[in-house]
């Protein structure tokens, strides 16, 4: 597929997704979602305005970094649809994930840290295993792996997470 031309005011599918690296399954994906959006021909052609490959970068960069595509959907239905995110959008925007993203690399450096001995549940740890739930004490808080996710503190008591 050609780059499109510099100055090309609309793009086929396939010159977005030759462009931006992401299969046309994809950008179709994130159509469905709102993400970005296109016109039809009268062939019934999506086109998609220029802007769509900043767009684009915006999603797969915010994905990257961990954020969920309903926050980043959150975040360019606050931008006009006819503007591309600016430097000053993503400062914004991103400064705003700041807490999610924290919290994501505390969960994950708790991983880390206590599961540093454990090579899998066969289980040689058991032990000193920090996921170990006797007569599964943590059932009654609800599913899910409390300890592995900071919900746990001590038995008997739930911490909520915020923003959960």
């Amino acid at each position: 597929m050609l780059k499109p031309p510099p100055r090309a005011a609309e793009l086929t599918v396939g010159q977005v997704a030759a462009r931006s690296g992401v299969a046309i399954t994809t950008l179709h994906f994130y159509e469905s979602k709102g993400l970005i959006r296109s016109r039809r021909t009268t062939g019934n052609q999506r086109r998609y305005p220029r802007d769509t490959l900043r767009r684009v970068s915006f999603i797969r960069v915010a994905q990257r970094v961990g954020i969920p595509l309903r926050l980043v959907a959150e975040a360019l239905s606050s931008l006009p649809d006819e503007r591309t995110p600016t430097r000053e959008d993503w400062a914004r925007l991103s400064a705003a994930w700041r807490a999610e993203l924290d919290e994501r690399i505390d969960l994950l450096q708790r991983l880390r840290d206590n599961l540093s001995d454990c090579i899998g549940c066969g289980c040689l740890s058991i032990d000193r295993c920090a996921l170990r739930n006797p007569d599964d004490q943590l059932g009654d808080a609800g599913p899910g792996p409390h300890r592995l996710l900071g919900a746990y503190t001590q038995p008997g008591n739930r911490q909520a997470r915020p923003g959960r």
